[in-house]
């Protein structure tokens, strides 16, 4: 049994407390109880805070059987199946302001609570967080955004993510009978981009933004 590994079933769990930003060890050293360079020793040496954990478990109604040995026993599995494992594109920045793209496609994963997702298949979608002001005031600066990768259909006026010879972009994406796109902000202070039917070739839709985080994606 690693501790290292328990850290991460704990930090699963905060990310969802904790909304959009990321988890770190400061934040499970908090929850639990302990000092930072209490957890760092305890790591180095492999010893698990027992009474800790159980404490953090029991608090939330979750099972210390999850958190320790990935196992759930048959009492406690509703509640710990209310959430679901979502890939979380944590280096790969899709920009609404401008500029920005990453090609490492390294991912880790986040919870969701599986209500607010029940229409959807959790394979589909991939989460990633917006930089930039463009889409404000629907999408805030470091908003993290579900994007739904089978959904490449355009329907005027919906957000998709979009990668084109600039980068990958969050838009209103608007096409005309022609199939030529243009992609709008709701920020009116940014310029609409206008992709005409020849430059299509350069251009992916990554599929569509369902969802914030923390609210729907309207």
């Amino acid at each position: 049994m690693e501790l290292k590994h328990i850290i991460d079933n704990i930090k699963d769990v905060l990310s969802v407390e904790l909304g959009e930003r990321r988890v770190f060890d400061k934040d499970v050293a908090e929850a639990l109880g302990l000092s930072r360079e209490s957890l760092s020793h305890l790591k180095r040496r492999n010893s698990i805070p027992y009474e800790a954990i159980a404490y953090f478990c029991a608090k939330r109604e979750i099972s210390i059987n999850w958190i320790l040995f990935d196992q759930l026993p048959k009492s406690l599995q509703e509640k710990t199946e209310k959430y679901i494992y979502i890939k979380y594109f944590d280096k790969v920045h899709a920009s609404a302001g401008g500029g920005a793209y990453n090609e490492d496609e390294e991912y880790s994963y986040i919870l969701i609570p599986k209500e607010a997702i029940s229409q959807y298949k959790a394979d589909n979608l991939h989460a990633t967080k917006v930089i930039g002001d463009s889409m404000e005031p629907t999408l805030q600066d470091g908003t993290t955004i579900l994007c739904d990768v089978t959904c490449k259909q355009i329907q005027d006026g919906d957000i998709f993510m979009v990668h084109t010879q600039e980068g990958l972009f969050v838009k209103r994406v608007y096409a005309d009978t022609n199939n030529n796109l243009t992609l709008i902000s709701d920020n009116p202070q940014y310029i609409s981009t206008y992709i005409t039917k020849s430059q299509l070739d350069d251009v992916s839709i990554i599929g569509k933004v369902i969802a914030r985080i923390d609210a729907s994606c309207r």
